[in-house]
């Protein structure tokens, strides 16, 4: 008898723990079934939203993609030639004077700049202002003035841009102002070389032979005197060739005193 008691507590207590078990599974499932509604909507949502993020990405890749094509037919009218007639066969953008193709170009660049975003509004209007030095001089200098005063590579093209205006106007001052400024923020859009060069120019033009010199004497003799990594002479760049040229003009006794230029043999 009191193993079959023992035994029975245990069943019982089995039991009990079946009954509790039971209950609360009965219990999750009616919650699950309260909110079985709730849930769907809440799957419905999460796929709403994924479909609307993919939508949203799509819809900005294709936009960034008309906008770069609409972009390299711009630049593409922009970089035309121009001449008394269209070569045979050809299929490129050609104009017959400077005025008629940056006329079309302004056009094209306009309506990139009204349709597009950034960066593409902002190169847009870069563009817009340098073909304006043909078509409106004036308005192109403000322009340029504008985006100069911005941040970034447009803002750098923008103040070269300016100072190379100036500087074909005879506003001579102005033009070295603003070389020396593009000289000093040292950018790989328009380098440190390319401005020093035409800040040197600027310079014999006022007739500052000896500041010219020293400008010029300097970066030729940084750039034959370079190496790289591995110790071997780095390649001349073109300002620094013209630079050359442009000392043996303006003072050959200075330009005698500068280092060789790398053999070719030697880079290699």
């Amino acid at each position: 008898m009191p193993k079959y008691k023992k035994k029975r507590a245990r069943e019982l207590k089995h039991d009990r723990f079946r009954d509790a078990t039971m209950l609360l599974a009965d219990r999750l499932a009616d919650r699950v079934a309260g909110r079985r509604q709730q849930i769907l909507y809440g799957l419905i949502g999460i796929i709403v939203l994924a479909i609307g993020v993919y939508a949203i990405v799509r819809w900005r890749h294709k936009h960034t993609e008309e906008a770069e094509a609409a972009m390299g037919r711009a630049i593409a009218i922009n970089d035309a030639e121009i001449g008394p007639s269209a070569p045979p066969g050809s299929r490129d953008p050609f104009f017959t004077s400077q005025q008629e193709r940056s006329e079309r170009a302004i056009q094209e660049f306009e309506k990139i700049a009204a349709k597009y975003g950034e960066p593409h509004r902002t190169e847009a209007r870069y563009f817009i202002a340098t073909n304006e030095l043909v078509t409106d001089r004036l308005k192109a200098e403000t322009d340029l003035q504008n985006l100069a005063g911005g941040s970034g590579d447009v803002a750098v093209l923008a103040k070269y841009a300016l100072a190379q205006a100036k500087e074909a106007d005879g506003n001579l001052d102005q033009a070295a102002a603003l070389y020396s400024q593009i000289a000093s923020a040292n950018s790989q859009v328009v380098t440190s070389d390319s401005a020093n060069l035409r800040l040197a120019v600027v310079y014999s033009k006022q007739g500052k032979k000896k500041e010219a010199s020293d400008i010029l004497f300097n970066l030729i003799s940084a750039a034959r005197n370079a190496k790289d990594k591995d110790g071997k002479p780095v390649p001349e760049s073109a300002a620094a060739r013209e630079a050359a040229q442009e000392l043996l003009k303006i003072d050959p006794e200075r330009n005698a005193q500068l280092p060789a230029p790398a053999s070719p043999l030697g880079m290699f």
